[in-house]
């Protein structure tokens, strides 16, 4: 990829795929009619996130929160639109209710699913690694068996939801998703054939900057202190968001040097991590991954066409 090719990002949904350019993001879902629809989003660009983004290791924690923020509502889109048939989503009344119903859905299962997840692989790993102290009572030691438990427990959690049917689907449009960058980076016309060619795994992967936090965090432990247990508690906390940091200060370097025959093998833990998280998609997945890529493509040349889609 040149210096010049502009980097796009993308992520799965239910029946779909988003991509975001420097301004906007379009999301294409397929419906039960076989047709395919589109949701526009502009970017909102606050100017106390425009100058954090610019300052490294505080930039990964403001590209977590925004793309958590923009990606919910493409996430809401997909979700309340993919099963249902095209001239059946606007009920009056009764839609507005549903619509509440979902937000409040939403906002309550990412809240327990939040407050969930960093107990189960923050604070958990740490207690198994606890009540291994008798027995291997040093440091290192417990910052390896806490770090091990990690990600023991990650790449389960993976693995299992990975066999639900719906979760396969969406980690088909994540391989969907990666192969439209790899053939548009590599300068390849988008056509399901060629697409389909490119590999599924991708190094600015979101899998991967979860790995790399579990790495990171193995180093970054060594820096505190893991006695007593209240201090080792109140440090995995707070070194959250300086492990996150970090973690996408190494994603984007390892990005950088993917083509450096030596460096490139940096990256690949994360790529090992996505051979769970992305699956190969079939045809009809690449077709709407590359209709999104190509519409986000067109409102970037034409910003006028927004008008005509879905959007908030």
């Amino acid at each position: 990829m040149s210096k010049e090719t502009p980097v796009y990002g993308g992520q799965a949904l239910l029946e779909g795929v988003m991509f975001a350019g420097q301004d906007h993001m379009i999301t294409a879902i397929r419906r039960n009619d076989d047709s395919i629809d589109y949701y526009h989003l502009k970017k909102e660009k606050k100017p106390i996130y425009q100058k954090l983004k610019k300052v490294p290791f505080v930039r990964g924690v403001v590209a977590l929160i925004e793309s958590a923020g923009f990606g919910s509502r493409h996430l809401e889109f997909a979700s309340s639109r993919y099963d249902v048939n095209p001239g059946e989503e606007d009920d009056g009344e009764e839609e507005e209710m549903s619509k509440l119903q979902m937000w409040l859905g939403v906002a309550v299962v990412g809240v327990l699913s939040f407050l969930f997840g960093k107990f189960i692989f923050t604070l958990v790993p740490m207690f198994m690694a606890e009540l291994l102290k008798p027995w291997f009572p040093g440091k290192t030691i417990q910052i390896l068996l806490e770090t091990g438990f990690k990600l023991i427990l990650l790449l389960a959690y993976l693995y299992i939801i990975s066999m639900a049917p719906i979760i396969k689907r969406v980690f088909q449009y994540h391989g969907a998703e990666h192969k439209v960058i790899n053939c548009y980076e590599a300068g390849v016309p988008l056509t399901v054939e060629n697409v389909q060619k490119q590999s599924r795994l991708h190094y600015r992967c979101g899998s991967s900057f979860i790995l790399f936090t579990v790495i990171v965090g193995l180093f970054v432990y060594f820096l505190v202190p893991t006695d007593p247990l209240w201090v080792r508690l109140v440090s995995r906390i707070l070194l959250i968001p300086v492990v996150i940091g970090i973690s996408f200060e190494v994603l984007q370097a390892t990005n950088k040097v993917r083509n450096v025959p030596v460096l490139r093998y940096l990256g690949y833990p994360g790529l090992w991590l996505q051979l769970l998280t992305t699956k190969e998609p079939k045809d009809d997945q690449v077709e709407v991954a590359i209709a999104s890529f190509k519409k986000l493509h067109e409102v970037e040349a034409n910003p006028e066409i927004a008008a005509t889609l879905h959007h908030d």
